[in-house]
C-alpha cells in the first residue's frame, strides 16, 4: 500500500465520506462498550438462539431485564455496525480513487461478517465441549471475537483518517523514530489485548486479588506466591502494563521531538498520556472493587481507546508513505 515512487497527485477530499466513516468510528465504540458490559455481567448467554433473540428481533421482557437488555443491544448495535461498514464498503468503492484505501474497506466488511458469524457461533456451540478442557467450544469463541474487535476498531480509525482534510493537505514527513516508536506501541497494545481477552474469558481477572504486589499484606511480594494458568495470565497482563507504560511514554516523548509535529498530533500524545493514566488506575480499581461491572467495562472501553489513539497517530505518521508527496490541491465534492 505505497504510494507510488513519489508520483504527486491530486486526492480529492469529500466531507460527506469523511463524515460518515466517522460516524462508524464513533459507532463501534458504543459496540465495544455493550460487548464489554455483557461479558462483565454473564450475559452473553441471555439468549440460547441466533440471529433472532428468543426467536424474535423484538424479544419479550428485553428492555425491563439487564441481561436481556444488555445482549440484545449488543446484537442489535453489531447489526448496525454491520449496515454501516457495507455502506462505508460500497462508498469506498463508487467514490474513492485509492485502491489501498477501497481494500481497506473490504477489509473492514470482511472482519464484521466474520465477527458476526463468531459471535453467532459462540451461542450456537456453547454446549459444545472438548475433553480435557475446560472451557466449550463457544466459550473458546468468545476470545478470537473480542481480539477481531480491537483489529475492527484500527481498520476503521485508519478508513476515517485517511478521509480527512488534513491527512490530504500534510506534506511534511515525520522521522522514522516516531514510526518505529508507533509501530512498537502498536503490536505491544494488540499482545495486551490478547493477553487481556484471553485473562478475561478464562475467568482470571480476580486470579491475583491483591494490587499493585501479587500477594496480600503483610507479604507484599512481586511475584507470585503459587502458580497455575490463570495467575500466569494475569501476571503477565500486569508486566506487559508496566512494558506498555514505558513504551507509549516513549512513543509521546518521540512525537513531541519531531519538527512535522502539528497541534493534532501533540494533542493527540497528550490525550495518550492521560489514557495511559486512566487505564492503569481502572486496572487497580478492578481489583479493588472484587470486578465492578461498571470498572470492568472501562477498563475494556479505556483500552479500545488507548489502542485507536495509539494506531491514530502511527497511522498519520506514515501518512506520506501511503499517499506520497502532498497533492497540488485539494477540491471537495460532496
Amino acid at each position: 500500500m505505497s504510494a507510488d515512487s513519489g508520483a504527486r497527485r491530486t486526492i480529492i477530499h469529500q466531507p460527506a465520506l469523511a463524515a460518515f466513516a466517522a460516524a462508524g468510528s464513533v459507532w463501534v465504540f458504543l459496540l465495544v462498550t455493550l460487548g464489554a458490559f455483557t461479558t462483565s455481567i454473564n450475559a452473553g448467554m441471555a439468549f440460547p438462539d441466533w440471529p433472532l433473540s428468543n426467536g424474535s428481533i423484538n424479544p419479550e421482557g428485553w428492555l425491563s431485564d439487564l441481561s436481556m437488555f444488555a445482549e440484545h443491544s449488543h446484537r442489535l448495535t453489531g447489526a448496525v455496525m454491520g449496515l454501516i461498514t457495507m455502506g462505508l464498503a460500497f462508498w469506498l468503492w463508487r467514490r474513492e480513487e485509492r485502491a489501498w484505501l477501497r481494500r481497506l474497506g473490504y477489509w473492514a466488511l470482511g472482519i464484521v461478517i466474520l465477527q458476526g458469524i463468531i459471535g453467532g457461533k459462540r451461542v450456537l456451540l456453547h454446549e459444545l465441549h472438548v475433553p480435557g478442557i475446560t472451557m466449550s467450544v463457544g466459550e473458546m469463541l468468545r476470545i478470537p471475537h473480542g481480539i477481531l474487535a480491537q483489529v475492527y476498531v484500527c481498520l476503521l480509525i485508519g478508513i476515517a483518517v485517511a478521509l480527512t482534510r488534513r491527512w490530504i493537505e500534510t506534506s511534511a514527513p515525520f522521522g522514522p523514530r516516531v514510526r518505529r516508536a508507533g509501530i512498537v506501541c502498536c503490536l505491544l497494545l494488540l499482545a495486551q489485548l490478547a493477553i487481556a481477552a484471553t485473562m478475561r474469558h478464562n475467568n482470571a481477572g480476580l486470579a491475583i486479588g491483591s494490587f499493585p504486589f501479587s500477594t496480600p499484606p503483610p507479604d507484599n511480594a512481586l511475584l507470585p506466591a503459587v502458580w497455575d494458568f490463570r495467575i500466569g495470565i494475569h501476571f503477565a497482563h500486569r508486566v506487559m502494563a508496566v512494558i506498555l507504560a514505558v513504551a507509549l511514554t516513549w512513543f509521546v516523548w518521540t512525537i513531541r521531538r519531531d519538527p512535522a509535529s502539528g497541534p493534532a498530533m501533540r494533542a493527540g500524545a497528550a490525550a495518550l498520556v492521560t489514557l495511559l493514566v486512566l487505564q492503569i488506575l481502572l486496572g487497580a480499581m478492578v481489583i479493588w472493587t472484587l470486578r465492578r461491572p461498571e470498572m470492568t467495562t472501562a477498563h475494556v472501553v479505556i483500552g479500545a481507546l488507548t489502542l485507536a489513539v495509539t494506531f491514530w497517530l502511527t497511522w498519520f505518521a506514515h501518512r506520506d508513505r501511503l499517499d506520497g508527496p502532498a497533492p497540488l490541491a485539494t477540491p471537495s465534492r460532496g
